[in-house]
């Protein structure tokens, strides 16, 4: 299999997976180098790179960059320059480094960060429901729809579109789950029935909304099914919604290079030497044989 199609069948086995990683795609390489414009890499949230996207000095540069991004969400067009070369001017959503390991050449590298999709679970098999899971979808929402409480685990939604089925269950399971939007289908009437029957506190009652969707006159499931998830998105793009217990990026520790000067990710592969009691990491072998050399001279 060309490693292009490998690369893209990977990434649909990670997306499919929820797992997050960067796209690393080589998009100018300056000769002399040894990466080609086209040239890509998966770098997961450990540090680990699958690809090319240059030598060891180059890849290191990438790792350090990328990893952050699966936090932010942010895209990337990396600058990895050799020692000595011209810069360029900083701008938003770029970021240059000096590589002092390089042949000679300069890269640029987009870092692209593929995030899992946010779920959405809606409950019940009404219309509404239905439409809502269409129109979710559309959107890139992560759907699951069930008869009963579905798993909420990890979800940004619950959207009860039930019509008296499973409701007080479902906001019961959705707020021990922490979920930051529970919607509830229903007449303003019926909704604090319903809320009032729980006996929550303030701040749960809070987290409730009901009737959900916002006021554009709906009247058909498909307009309903899209004021309710026009709410959705506006609570993630103007309210910062986002899913409950999301586990922080973890970033791998970095090091600077003795010999060369150049931070390096710490890792199972980075060269190292301890010595004297100190530990010492390097971006390839040759600094570290370089090192210890220097080490036996000066003893």
């Amino acid at each position: 299999m060309h490693t292009s199609a490998f690369r893209a069948n990977r990434a649909a086995e990670l997306v499919n997976a929820g797992t997050p990683f960067v796209a690393a795609t080589v998009v100018r390489a300056q000769c002399p180098t040894s990466a080609r414009p086209g040239d890509s890499a998966i770098v997961l949230a450990d540090g680990s790179i699958e690809g090319f996207v240059g030598g060891q000095c180059a890849e290191g540069s990438v790792r350090l960059a990328a990893v952050p991004l699966l936090e932010s969400g942010d895209t990337l067009l990396l600058r990895i320059l050799p020692q000595g070369a011209d810069g360029y001017p900083e701008s938003d959503g770029s970021l240059t480094v000096v590589n002092p390991c390089l042949s000679g050449g300069a890269l640029e590298i987009f870092l692209e960060p593929r995030l899992p999709a946010p779920g959405l679970a809606i409950v019940g098999n009404s219309p509404i429901a239905l439409a809502v899971e269409l129109f979710a979808e559309s959107l890139g929402f992560r759907v699951q729809r069930s008869a009963e409480v579905p798993d909420v685990a990890g979800c940004i939604a619950v959207l009860i579109c039930s019509h008296g089925r499973h409701e007080t269950e479902a906001i019961k399971v959705a707020l021990d789950a922490k979920v930051g939007f529970i919607g509830l289908v229903a007449s303003s009437t019926r909704g604090e029935a319903v809320l009032a029957e729980l006996g929550l506190c303030e701040e749960d009652r809070a987290a409730v909304r009901t009737p959900v969707g916002l006021d554009i006159g709906a009247k058909t499931a498909e307009e309903i099914a899209l004021s309710i998830l026009a709410d959705v998105v506006r609570a993630v793009r103007i309210d910062g919604l986002a899913p409950p217990a999301l586990e922080p990026v973890k970033v791998p520790e970095s090091a600077v290079d003795p010999v060369c000067g150049m931070t390096v990710m710490v890792g199972i592969d980075t060269a190292h030497v301890s010595l004297h009691g100190t530990d010492y990491w390097f971006c390839n072998p040759g600094c570290r044989s370089r090192f210890l050399e220097e080490a036996q001279v000066g003893s």
